[in-house]
C-alpha cells in the first residue's frame, strides 16, 4: 500500500477501534511500502496487515435496507 492508502486504513482502524500501527515497512525507504503492525517497537513488532485488511473488509459492507437520501434528477 502506499501513503494515501496507509493513511486511509489508519483513520478506518482507529474509526473501527481496530488495534493496528501503520508504518512504513522501512524506515529508511519513505517511497516504500507500508504495512500494518501490532506495536511501534520496529525490533519485535508483528505484520498484521492482512488481518487488518479483512477486519476492515468485513466491518466495511455496506449496509442494506433502506436509506434516507434524496434523488436529484440529471438535467438534459
Amino acid at each position: 500500500m502506499d501513503e494515501l492508502e496507509a493513511r486511509e486504513v489508519a483513520n478506518t482502524l482507529r474509526r473501527l477501534g481496530i488495534r493496528g500501527v501503520v508504518s512504513l515497512e522501512d524506515a529508511d525507504k519513505p517511497t516504500g511500502r507500508w504495512r500494518v503492525y501490532d506495536s511501534t517497537d520496529a525490533t519485535t513488532r508483528r505484520d498484521i496487515t492482512n488481518e487488518a485488511l479483512t477486519v476492515i473488509a468485513g466491518r466495511s459492507r455496506p449496509q442494506t435496507g433502506s436509506a434516507r437520501g434524496f434523488v436529484v434528477p440529471q438535467s438534459r
